[in-house]
């Protein structure tokens, strides 16, 4: 009797033990590194890129402007609130024939936007207020903001 009641307290324990062990989930998609390769600035269109990576959730607000890939990991443990721990947006943008001049990946790191890469034909980036905006936003917003 005395070894049964030990194995239950010992399955008890590693079911709690077990409990309080962090889960991960991932939301969103983001190309991995290796098809974002085969994307060539200057050269590859809409048409190519559906079929190299795919379309994403979101696109710019023009038509045909700019595709978005927006990533993110969470953490969720016990009865904390769940915690986001890695956000990414991948921008690929186009000129008005519909050809790929930019391919950006942005990060979120402590509130802050932070450019991970960036492949650009031209000097300026028209988009990167927009991400900034998209990324810095989130979880700013509260509800006595709206009220007033």
């Amino acid at each position: 009797m005395k070894t049964a009641t030990r194995l239950l307290l010992c399955l008890v324990m590693g079911l709690a033990l077990i409990a309080c062990a962090p889960t991960y989930q991932n939301h969103g998609y983001i190309p991995p590194d290796m098809d974002l390769a085969q994307v060539t600035v200057g050269r590859t269109n809409q048409y190519e890129l559906d079929s190299l990576i795919g379309r994403p959730s979101s696109q710019g607000v023009l038509t045909g402007s700019a595709w978005y890939y927006v990533g993110s990991r969470w953490r969720f443990y016990g009865p904390y609130h769940p915690e986001e721990i890695n956000r990414q947006v991948v921008a690929i943008s186009f000129d008005p024939n519909g050809v790929v001049s930019n391919v950006e990946r942005f990060g979120l790191e402590r509130g802050r936007v932070v450019v991970l890469s960036r492949r650009v034909t031209d000097g300026g980036v028209q988009q990167l207020s927009l991400i900034r905006q998209l990324l810095g936003n989130i979880g700013r917003v509260r509800a006595g903001d709206l009220i007033e």
